[in-house]
């Protein structure tokens, strides 16, 4: 670069990492702070490769913008993609403009939410997003902030912007309106504090330009399920064409990446018009794509999907070869939110299509059954506090938790955050918590940690996963399992163990 940027783009250090090649490892960025620094970035969190002071890898959401950029004229050498500890290096007084991509700057997320406050202690998250953002060189040279990703809503009070330096908020997609917030800020112009993102049209996502963080393609946007406890901008759903995601791929694996991740909220309903995910296209996309790699993981997916087509799944895994030394299982978050047919009907109609609210319970074993015989394991998730749930909707999901203790899988419980149309609810916090909550907070740790250390156990020694991490990651698994058993008891009793009652 023959001269520094006039734009520089950053993100707080837990977004831009490899996470030792295993992206379900970064859920450790929503853990409260309990592990020296030094170990958690080792382990859970090594720095992105650097090119120069920038980033070699980008955030898939950071490079979709930089493309964008690109796209609307901007010179290569007006753009870098920077870590924080390199900020100095970048930034001076040709530097107008900072971006921050967020996803969970104040630990507000449903993960954070709920660790952080059966702790009482900050999260990684929120305590690198700090970090980033009290940055010297962000202070000495008074840029223009602007900040976006899936956390931005985290910053959409105006006393929040203030405490941060922040001068705008873009809530949703950002490839049409950040840019046109970049060029006002080059230009002098006002900025509006807080701005909703422009639906970008399908054939206006830009194809990245350089290569993402784990090859990882954005293959969908959007859901359409309509959850009522999710974002609004995941209503529209869009599927890129097969030619352009081939194209991503092949210019991250020229980049040196030795595999891609298919990412969208459901990638199983890839080209598909209604809820039974389309096979045919699908598989032409997996199909296609392992000519390039053999290598291919995925993000997320629904359990009414896969229930909803065995055979795609069973396709898949037949192509892939899953069970296999070379992949020996698939894996990707999915929502199961609750066991209760009630708080499905009132808060999730569309997550459970095309089945309907009263087959839920079944579905979701149905779901496992067929992907523990697949060798896939999903990461799933349990929403505790939804509005209105009572003690017995609390009750039946505890219920299904432990009618999946046969299945391989992860549970994760997060509190509910008041988002999408629930946000005039409040959080739900650890005082809100029910005798039943705690059992079912219980059942979902021990599920997780059997399982954990199983598949840490199964899983020795990869290129991904070198042994001495394995080992200490074991270890982890086994402190954690002796610290939190006493506990565990107690929760399993319907005890608050902070309390004791």
């Amino acid at each position: 670069m023959d001269r520094m940027p006039k734009i520089v783009l950053t993100a707080d250090r837990t977004l831009l990492s490899d996470y030792n090649r295993h992206i379900f490892l970064g859920f450790a960025a929503c853990a409260p702070k309990f592990l020296p620094g030094w170990l958690y970035t080792k382990i859970f969190c090594p720095p992105v490769e650097e090119d120069g002071y920038q980033v070699k890898y980008g955030h898939c959401g950071q490079r979709k913008i930089e493309a964008a950029l690109l796209n609307d004229g901007f010179d290569e050498q007006d753009i870098a993609l920077v870590p924080p500890h390199n900020l100095s290096q970048a930034i001076d007084k040709e530097t107008k403009v900072l971006g921050v991509t967020t996803h969970d700057p104040l630990g507000l997320g449903p993960a954070s939410t709920t660790f952080s406050d059966l702790t009482n202690k900050e999260t990684y998250t929120s305590y690198y997003f700090r970090t980033l953002m009290a940055n010297p060189a962000i202070k000495k040279h008074r840029l223009k902030i602007i900040a976006g990703g899936s956390g931005a809503w985290q910053l959409t009070d105006e006393r929040i912007m203030a405490k941060f330096g922040i001068d705008s908020v873009v809530v949703g997609e950002g490839e049409i309106t950040a840019v046109q917030l970049i060029r006002k800020a080059l230009n002098g112009e006002s900025l509006p504090s807080i701005i909703e993102g422009e639906v970008v049209p399908l054939d206006q996502i830009p194809l990245v330009r350089k290569p993402t963080i784990n090859g990882i393609i954005e293959i969908t946007r959007g859901c359409g399920r309509g959850c009522k406890f999710c974002n609004p901008t995941m209503l529209n759903f869009r599927s890129q064409p097969v030619e352009r995601i081939l194209e991503e791929a092949r210019l991250n694996l020229n980049a040196g990446t030795d595999g891609v991740i298919f990412h969208g909220e459901d990638f199983l309903r890839y080209k598909t018009k209604g809820f039974v995910p389309n096979e045919k296209e699908v598989m032409l996309l997996f199909t296609e794509t392992k000519k390039l790699t053999d290598r291919i993981q995925i993000s997320h997916f629904a359990h009414a999907s896969a229930a909803a087509n065995p055979s795609l799944i069973k396709s898949i895994s037949e192509l892939m070869n899953t069970g296999s030394k070379e992949c020996p299982f698939m894996s990707g978050q999915c929502g199961i939110e609750t066991g209760s047919v009630r708080m499905v009907e009132r808060h999730m109609k569309g997550k459970v299509r095309p089945f309907k609210p009263e087959e839920w319970p079944e579905m979701i074993l149905q779901s496992h059954g067929l992907l523990r015989d697949n060798h896939w394991v999903p990461c799933d998730t349990m929403i505790m506090g939804l509005p209105g749930e009572t003690a017995e909707d609390v009750r039946q999901s505890i219920d299904l938790v432990r009618n999946l203790s046969e299945y391989k899988s992860f549970i994760i419980p997060l509190f509910f955050i008041p988002i999408g149309s629930l946000k005039k609810d409040r959080f739900f916090r650890t005082k809100d918590m029910l005798p039943e909550h705690w059992e079912l907070l219980a059942a979902c740790i021990r599920h997780s940690l059997k399982w954990a250390y199983v598949l840490v156990r199964e899983n020795r020694s990869t290129k991904e996963m070198k042994l001495w991490k394995n080992i200490a990651i074991k270890g982890i698994i086994r402190i954690m399992n002796r610290r939190l058993g006493p506990y565990l008891k107690m929760m399993e009793e319907g005890i608050n163990p902070m309390t004791n009652r």
